[in-house]
């Protein structure tokens, strides 16, 4: 079974060069690091959103009905490729195809910050079988999420998208590094002190500030 291991949004080094030093300074150095990876989870899920990078993330969309500014409602000069697909769509009664879909993880704050590419797209048709994408003829947006399909590309209302991808802070905001660090610092004073609070710090409260600092990368 693979381990989680993400690149934590906060290193080790970080929350030891500051005041929380003293709360892990009985800590082994992989306890330390499982203390940055756990804290670094828990911050996305407290947002709902993958912040560290990631790799290979499989997900599967439904090809919505296709946006009105797409529909040809006249005569428009395809590539050899495109002007293929579009007659079969027409053949089996499926002129108007979908062209976009939004990946699930994208940038809240800090775009210029992200890293991103779609790596892989298979569609699964309720008729005319599967199709595996040329993922070059993708326009994909890592700031928005967005992806546009090449005009002509078969892809019927109600069609499965299994789309592969990575993307996450290559760089990660300051922000975020001290979210963490106070995510961290919460996990550390109640596996410390878990009942009566007599260390002095308030775990409560750090993972109030923790989430926040979370606030703006939340899911809507």
């Amino acid at each position: 079974m693979p381990t989680d291991s993400p690149t934590p949004l906060a290193s080790v080094a970080n929350f030891t060069e500051g005041p929380f030093a003293n709360l892990v300074s009985g800590y082994s150095t992989q306890a330390k690091s499982n203390l940055m990876l756990q804290a670094t989870r828990a911050c996305e899920s407290a947002c709902d959103r993958r912040l560290a990078p990631f790799t290979g993330l499989m997900e599967t969309q439904r090809a919505e009905a296709m946006d009105v500014e797409d529909a040809l409602d006249a005569y428009v000069p395809l590539d050899p490729t495109a002007q293929l697909g579009f007659s079969r769509a027409q053949s089996l009664g499926s002129s108007l195809l979908v062209r976009h879909f939004w990946v699930r993880e994208f940038p809240a704050r800090y775009p210029e910050m992200w890293s991103g590419s779609v790596t892989g797209v298979s569609l699964a048709r309720s008729y005319s079988g599967t199709q595996i994408v040329d993922v070059s003829t993708l326009q994909f947006e890592p700031d928005t999420g967005h992806v546009r399909f090449q005009l002509g590309t078969f892809v019927p209302a109600g069609t499965t998208i299994l789309v592969t991808y990575s993307g996450g802070y290559a760089t990660v905001p300051a922000d975020l590094v001290q979210a963490c660090q106070y995510m961290a610092a919460s996990m550390a004073v109640k596996q410390l002190d878990p009942v009566d609070g007599r260390s002095g710090h308030d775990p409560d409260a750090l993972r109030a500030d923790a989430l926040e600092m979370l606030t703006p990368y939340t899911r809507r």
